[in-house]
């Protein structure tokens, strides 16, 4: 699929340092501390496996794109992957809200 015109792809808006950044503090992590693998875009977003020095997994992703006001990439939304290849939230019971438990992140 090609990107043209006023927005671009993720490919071209989401650079590896966007990525490491807006996952370190996803995470609540220093930078350091994450291996980043397997990233894939499709459109507007990257998605792409984290590696803790803890070594803890997850599965994150990111939009981004290119237009007249210039580059734009949202945060980064993990998911921790389970040790029994289940998957569980990213958030720590002791930060989870009403909003959070709503949306299933805890």
């Amino acid at each position: 699929m090609a990107c043209a015109g006023l927005v671009g792809c993720a490919s071209v808006a989401v650079t590896d340092d966007a990525i490491t950044q807006r996952t370190a503090f996803a995470l609540g992590v220093d930078r350091k501390d994450l291996t980043i693998s397997n990233r894939v875009d499709d459109g507007t977003t990257s998605r792409y496996q984290v590696k803790t020095r803890a070594g803890r997994q997850y599965n994150c992703f990111v939009g981004g794109s290119i237009s007249v006001l210039g580059r734009t990439v949202s945060e980064a939304i993990c998911t921790e992957v389970g040790r029994d290849g289940a998957t569980r939230p990213a958030v720590a019971p002791a930060n989870c809200n009403a909003l959070l438990k709503s949306a299933g992140k805890c």
